[in-house]
């Protein structure tokens, strides 16, 4: 079963030793229709964008105007459409969740990569730059791989984490370990066993 989730920050339990957990909302949904396979195109408060596209699908499928945002879920408990089922989340152990990472614009290498840098006095003049890329006579060019200053961040990545807690009546889904992605972040959480 799938679900999208809406990341609300980080905490810990109050046990000893204490577990860091993630702290995930259930976004209310709505299923518009269900195929065969078991994956559902499913409604969602998600923006506050508004056009004659999205009023369309909201007549055809019987919508209110919060949900104006539409996406495909791989798989589903429900088999009709309807407000979407949340029962499987109590029985399930591992969740693979999936979040788009914190975008961090054009970095430098020491920032990017880790890199260490040079010295910070003395006159070395050699600080937070790479230092030398290429070779010499042959092949003379830079080699293909290289690390260097670029984009970073604002990548899909997904990660296992174990069951801790689920709050039926809040929708709050707490897992074990961190996410990524930034606070308030809409992603995915899928149970994976």
């Amino acid at each position: 079963m799938e679900f999208i989730v809406e990341k609300i920050g980080m905490s810990r339990t109050i046990s000893v030793p204490s577990t860091p957990v993630t702290l995930l909302r259930i976004v209310k949904a709505k299923v518009c229709q269900v195929n065969e396979k078991g994956s559902a195109l499913v409604a969602y408060s998600g923006n506050k964008q508004k056009n004659k596209a999205i009023a369309g699908q909201q007549k055809k499928y019987n919508l209110s105007a919060e949900f104006n945002t539409f996406a495909t879920l791989e798989k589903v408990a429900n088999t009709e459409a309807g407000d979407l089922d949340i029962s499987s989340l109590e029985a399930a152990k591992l969740f693979q969740i999936t979040f788009k990472s914190k975008g961090r614009g054009f970095s430098g290498l020491i920032k990017r990569h880790g890199f260490a840098g040079g010295p910070a006095a003395h006159g070395s003049r050699f600080h937070r730059t790479g230092g030398s890329i290429g070779n010499r006579e042959w092949p003379g060019r830079v080699q293909k791989g290289r690390k260097m200053a670029g984009h970073y961040g604002n990548e899909t990545t997904s990660v296992r984490n174990s069951f801790v807690s689920f709050d039926a009546s809040s929708g709050i889904l707490a897992v074990k370990g961190s996410v990524s992605g930034a606070n308030g972040a809409l992603g995915r959480a899928r149970i994976v066993k």
